[in-house]
């Protein structure tokens, strides 16, 4: 239906790990499990979605498949090859070649408010500095409740706890799947629901 090749997708993938392993960090697109895995929350009333390192569209072809509007999709993508072949595939969705980190400085996506983000970016091969950059500016350009979706192959949440203290922000295990490879596990970053006691902690100070 898109022009998907599992072989071709593969191959192409292995060579942009091959060219560059630090940006790709994995050998292989995301599995099915784990791409249901990653939007198995996103409704077809959401409204915009932003999606991050879309790489082949595994992620973006899950979310039309549960009945996302296509021309809601803004797919960010950094390799030239990848997004080129997003745009063959999701003529619809709005393909932006660039990297992520300065998404808050895209004129096209300031003006939009996203209700999900899925990101399909390797957090853990990135410098805490750029991740933390990457989360600020994707939640400046997302409504108050919305939600950033990051799968990870490690034990753990692939933000640190000080960056998500520090952004104000809590991650909840969505999930795990063994069929993928390497294994995986699914997070979901949103805006803290709870006041942190650190922070009532200064109000108090500032009150007395």
């Amino acid at each position: 239906m898109y022009g998907f090749s599992a072989a071709q997708d593969y191959v192409r993938f292995f060579g942009a790990w091959v060219a560059n392993p630090i940006r790709v960090a994995a050998i292989a697109p995301s599995s099915a499990s784990l791409s249901r895995l990653m939007t198995r929350e996103i409704s077809t009333t959401d409204g915009p979605l932003l999606e991050l390192g879309a790489g082949t569209g595994v992620f973006t072809k899950a979310m039309i498949a549960r009945g996302v509007n296509e021309r809601d999709l803004t797919l960010i993508e950094y390799g030239e090859e990848f997004a080129a072949l997003l745009r063959r595939r999701f003529p619809q969705s709005c393909v932006l070649q660039m990297d992520a980190v300065h998404i808050a400085e895209n004129r096209v996506l300031q003006n939009r408010r996203f209700s999900a983000v899925i990101s399909g970016l390797p957090l853990l091969s990135m410098a805490p500095g750029k991740v933390e950059a990457i989360l600020a500016n994707a939640f400046d350009l997302c409504r108050n409740d919305a939600a950033f979706y990051q799968f990870t192959y490690g034990p753990r949440c692939p933000v640190s706890p000080r960056i998500l203290q520090g952004l104000k922000l809590e991650a909840t295990l969505v999930g795990a799947t063994i069929r993928n490879l390497p294994p995986s596990a699914v997070y979901r970053i949103a805006r803290r629901r709870h006041a942190d006691p650190q922070d009532i902690a200064v109000l108090l100070m500032c009150l007395g």
